[in-house]
């Protein structure tokens, strides 16, 4: 009997400890919502930025999405990053005509520079527009053979080894596994917060600075239909992306050895037609177009004023192609220039959360 007596009792006390065991829920940890710190000027002239249901914003993302954004770790040899080709500095562009990747070869387009991403409603990333998300846009340098040219396995199990990664990755999404899909969303998350909205002209929009004669000059030539005509492709007062995210034929060639978003859609209508890019912080982008052909500002507005190529796929907007361009005097390129430097966000370009 008491042999049967201490046998029940270690049963109950080993099932209760079973139960215990299974029955115990450990506390996950809910990462915090982030809002966008969205500019004034941007909520009075734009709607509501655009955030995928499936990436919401977090504090715990988006800290992950810097750290990696900034790794080396998730190139081949572990000696560059994505800041590597969009670097801060330089309004997460590259001052280099072509970007070179861990072999040292050269791209064939500059890069693209990175900001207010998230007012981007084509939702149609890159030159071309190839990429259709902004995570998406993040798989490919890491297995572009010019580029980062390593695997996403070989990433992952890296990260994986991290000490730091994988709690930073169960903050941010629920899990310790580290997979492709969870870092090109962190990294999103963190581009998305790469918000330039403080420029001086914008300053002058609100109503908080004025601007000298020559800046107010330029910028009636840029929305003049007769002048600049920039304002249909580039934004305007109304517009402070500065740009409509669409695809343009700017008359930069009469033919085309990269056929833009020709390549993507395979419509010849589409070929020679690339993304324009906005034009904030213009001093920081050098150089400009897709190919990073014009070293200068003054190369850019030479250009439209009188160097456009006419071809079967010129965009319409280009009116005075047969001109050579809209033909601006020496002043009015002056002028124009003043007004384009008006753009320029140094508290972007200067914002600590925006560094390594």
């Amino acid at each position: 009997m008491k042999k049967y007596f201490l046998l029940l009792l270690l049963f109950s006390i080993l099932f209760v400890s079973c139960s215990n065991k299974d029955n115990t829920i450990e506390e996950e940890y809910t990462p915090i919502p982030y809002s966008l710190e969205v500019p004034e000027l941007f909520q009075q002239k734009l709607i509501a930025p655009l955030i995928p249901t499936n990436n919401p914003l977090t504090e715990e993302g988006i800290a992950l999405g810097k750290k990696l954004f900034f790794d080396k770790k998730l190139s081949k040899d572990n000696t560059q990053s994505c800041a590597s080709c969009h670097n801060p500095r330089n309004s997460f562009t590259d001052s280099l005509r072509f970007s070179l990747g861990v072999d040292g070869l050269p791209g064939s387009r500059n890069s693209m520079p990175l900001f207010n991403l998230a007012w981007n409603f084509n939702d149609k990333f890159a030159w071309d527009g190839k990429e259709l998300s902004l995570e998406r846009q993040a798989l490919e340098p890491v297995r572009n053979p010019i580029e980062m040219h390593s695997s996403w396995s070989n990433v992952t199990l890296r990260l994986q080894q991290d000490q730091e990664y994988p709690k930073m990755f169960l903050n941010a999404f629920g899990t310790e596994r580290i997979d492709s899909a969870l870092v090109t969303k962190a990294i999103a998350q963190f581009e998305r917060t790469l918000i330039s909205g403080n420029a001086k002209f914008d300053q002058y929009l609100l109503g908080n600075t004025s601007l000298s004669q020559q800046e107010l000059n330029g910028f009636t030539i840029f929305m003049s239909e007769d002048k600049g005509d920039c304002f249909h492709c580039h934004g305007s007062d109304n517009n402070p992306l500065w740009t409509d995210n669409d695809f343009h034929n700017n008359g930069l060639d009469t033919s085309f050895n990269d056929l833009g978003l020709g390549s993507v859609t395979g419509d010849p209508n589409d070929n020679g037609k690339f993304k324009s890019p906005s034009l904030r912080n213009l001093v920081y982008t050098a150089p400009y177009m897709h190919d990073g052909r014009f070293s200068t500002l003054e190369e850019v507005i030479n250009h439209y004023s009188e160097g456009l190529q006419n071809s079967s796929t010129i965009d319409p907007l280009m009116k005075k192609v047969s001109q050579g361009g809209v033909q601006l005097t020496p002043l009015e390129k002056a002028d124009l220039k003043a007004f384009l430097i008006t753009l320029t966000d140094d508290d972007f370009i200067n914002n600590p959360s925006f560094q390594n």
